[in-house]
């Protein structure tokens, strides 16, 4: 029965709302440059025109639309109660992206802090909303949150759920390291039924095959990660989603472990408010509970699950406040709970220019510290 749900959740899937994926935009610098590329491109193709195709074919390109941004941050904790403080460049990006043919997308991004790597690569073939297809390397198709582009998640870390449930930024439950969430493969996706007045879609699904081996890499088994979500919009900008992931994971010591998960969450933006909840269960052990020597397994969890719920309220024009209450717990017991309360305004006072503080009290039943209080403060520009 377990394995029928499954399928029935891969079978069909739904992709979060264009504005809240990790759509890329033009900054300061780039607004100029992109704008002389178009100049130097008008007239390249007559409105309407007739497409052919051939390989010698030459037109029929969109001018390439460049951009790219910095998140920057200083942040505090009083861990270990010693109390620890620092700044930090907390990312640096640059990408590319355009049309081909008019319905073939492509999108490239590049994390350019430290050693430079490859984030996204894609093509997508778009005619029809109705059906599309997306290949490459792109965010795993599982949770609300690990979509998001970091200047639309709120606050100045994505939640546990979407961390450690799709190894975004920190090691998953597996025992995968960050991956950012990204993992390479091939998916379909779509909207159907327009309903209403306004015309809205009522369903959205996705539906992807990856490696399951993570961002950069081949895969390093014969089997392959499926996961799939489906969404139903009752009304325009609500969203309530049903996601499943099934898939084998090997890790560097060459122990593979299945993987289970699920989610139910929710979301809806709408005159600038900002809801969003979910839950997430997963199953399966964890690599590095495995010992090599004795060729035996250590005692460890084989569940998991996290959830949050998070607000963000329009104040002013340029403030708007966010508060999330995050939780996580490892074995699925609440002897296992690590929870997050957080508190941050955004003050945003350009669409390329963004300031935050943000305020979180840990309170984590695993760690010899169990309450923590932490303060951030980061600037987001879009160059």
């Amino acid at each position: 029965m377990r394995r029928l749900l499954f399928l029935l959740f891969f079978s069909v899937s739904f992709s979060v709302h264009a504005e809240q994926t990790d759509e890329y935009q033009e900054g300061f610098l780039t607004a100029y440059l992109n704008r002389g590329i178009e100049k130097a491109m008008a007239g390249s193709e007559a409105e309407g025109e007739k497409l052919t195709y051939g390989r010698n074919i030459t037109r029929y390109v969109s001018a390439p639309k460049f951009g790219g941004y910095i998140i920057g941050s200083y942040s505090y904790s009083s861990k270990d109660s010693k109390g620890t403080n620092g700044f930090d460049g907390r990312i640096i990006r640059a990408y590319v992206s355009g049309t081909v043919l008019r319905d073939f997308k492509y999108r490239i991004q590049l994390e350019l802090k430290g050693t430079p790597a490859m984030r996204d690569y894609t093509l997508e073939w778009t005619r029809f909303k109705e059906f599309q297809v997306k290949i490459g390397q792109f965010k795993r198709c599982f949770s609300y949150d690990n979509p998001l582009n970091p200047w639309d998640v709120g606050l100045g870390s994505y939640s546990q759920l979407g961390q450690r449930m799709t190894a975004l930024t920190a090691d998953d439950c597996n025992g995968e390291k960050a991956q950012n969430g990204r993992d390479q493969g091939l998916q379909f996706q779509g909207d159907l039924f327009p309903v209403g007045k306004d015309q809205h879609r009522l369903i959205r699904y996705q539906a992807a095959v990856y490696n399951g081996n993570g961002q950069n890499r081949k895969d390093n088994n014969s089997q392959k990660d499926w996961i799939g979500n489906i969404q139903v919009q009752p009304i325009k900008d609500l969203y309530i989603g049903l996601f499943g992931w099934t898939g084998t994971f090997t890790g560097e010591n060459g122990v593979s472990v299945s993987r289970r998960r699920w989610a139910l969450s929710t979301i809806y933006e709408h005159n600038d408010w900002s809801i969003r909840a979910e839950y997430a269960h997963h199953r399966g052990r964890n690599v590095n509970d495995f010992n090599t020597e004795t060729q035996t397994w250590n005692d460890g969890p084989d569940e998991a699950d996290a959830w949050y719920a998070q607000i963000g309220v329009p104040v002013t024009d340029w403030l708007k406040i966010y508060a999330r209450y995050d939780v996580f717990r490892k074995d699925a017991t609440w002897a296992t709970t690590r929870s997050i309360y957080s508190i941050c305004p955004n003050v945003q006072l350009h669409r390329n220019l963004c300031f935050q503080v943000q305020y979180n009290y840990i309170h984590d039943r695993t760690a010899a510290d169990r309450d923590v209080h932490e303060i951030w403060a980061q600037t987001y520009v879009r160059f």
